[in-house]
């Protein structure tokens, strides 16, 4: 008999972010490649299905809604989940079909994964639909869902402080990765071109105006007295003369600073290989995407003294608090970047989704 664990791609169908959907399927194509003998992996998906480009190989089939990815979440948050079955459920995201049922007596399981906290941790950086959503939704993942999934320890004792007592006994650690092959382009000096970026700056990430974190991040490069050019990558669509404003309160003239939305693997790869540094500013329980991605391509990294930055880049960057992200930023430019280079390279190695997903099938065979 076959055990069939079906996985949650609606960021494959109608992505909310590029680091869902890539995450997704990255996690998927692992499971596939790691799956034991006798099980597969299946697809739950809302209309009008994954697109042919967006296909993943090795699925052994997919279950349709009809409703298509807004009207899915609102159903599930909701608890109806009409046409799911039952077996065995996993999410790459906190939207899944959380409803009451029976794990021992009908092996019905539903795994989530939650990757940030911004909707209890900096919530005016949010709409308030969306922290209300966000809050409604851990609601249900406490009360339904069998294990929560996050990426770091930090984030599970961060989440030990907002939530019931109820869902931190269903905690698990699993961490991320880069996207799936991940790497330096061969076009990289022409992807840059095309996105109007110099051949060398400083870059740093989580580009809304109102962030305190940016704007930390971007004092540090005034005060390592950094003369070049500035990217921030990830800047929400519409928030780009803010950061520019954010920036030249900072003292950053407005010609250094280079916004720009969120990215595809290829460009975000070519981007940081021209970086001569990554910032990372956000001191928030959120698993560091760019931080990671700055690993996977072996750049230095200065980063705010935060409980889930030590924990994922360990040696692999200068630390230093954030009224002093300055000196950190300015030893990853100066005597430390050769070092942090190596380091890099090195650390990045402990993130592979072959890894996480074979924790993945541990955690449901123990459910």
């Amino acid at each position: 008999m076959t055990v069939t664990l079906r996985v949650v791609l609606d960021q494959l169908v109608a992505p909310t972010s590029v680091d869902l959907a890539e995450a997704s399927a990255s996690l998927t194509e692992a499971l596939i490649a790691t799956a034991p003998r006798g099980c597969d992996v299946a697809a739950i998906v809302p209309s009008p299905g994954i697109a042919d480009g967006g296909a993943i190989a090795g699925l052994s089939s997919e279950t349709r809604l009809s409703m298509r990815r807004r009207e899915l979440a609102a159903s599930w948050q909701l608890g109806v989940a009409p046409g799911i079955g039952k077996g065995l459920i996993h999410s790459p995201t906190p939207l899944a079909p959380l409803v009451r049922h029976d794990r021992v007596n009908e092996t019905h399981q539903i795994v989530v994964t939650l990757w940030d906290l911004r909707a209890w941790e900096t919530p005016e950086e949010l709409p308030r639909a969306e922290v209300l959503a966000a809050r409604a939704l851990l609601s249900r993942v406490t009360k339904h869902a069998d294990a929560v999934i996050v990426p770091t320890h930090a984030m599970a004792e961060r989440l030990a402080e907002v939530a019931k007592p109820k869902l931190v006994k269903k905690l698990r650690v699993i961490g991320g990765a880069p996207a799936a092959g991940l790497r330096v382009p061969s076009d990289a000096v022409g992807r840059l071109r095309a996105l109007d970026l110099p051949q060398t700056f400083v870059a740093t990430a989580g580009g809304s105006a109102v962030s305190d974190a940016l704007g930390s991040g971007f004092a540090a490069v005034v005060a390592a007295g950094w003369e070049g050019d500035v990217v921030v990558l990830d800047v929400p669509e519409g928030d780009e003369p803010a950061v520019i404003e954010l920036a030249a309160a900072a003292g950053l003239a407005e010609g250094r600073v280079h916004a720009r939305g969120a990215l595809d693997r290829w460009d975000r790869a070519a981007v940081l290989s021209h970086a001569v540094v990554f910032v990372a500013s956000s001191a928030r329980a959120d698993w560091p995407w760019r931080a990671v991605d700055a690993l996977a391509v072996g750049i230095p990294v200065a980063a705010v003294d935060a409980p889930v930055l030590h924990e994922v880049l360990a040696d692999a960057a200068a630390f230093a608090p954030a009224d002093e992200l300055g000196a950190a930023l300015s030893r990853a430019l100066g005597e430390d970047a050769e070092r942090l280079r190596v380091l890099a390279g090195d650390r990045a190695k402990g993130f592979a989704w072959g890894a996480s997903a074979d924790r993945v099938w541990a955690l449901h065979a123990e459910l």
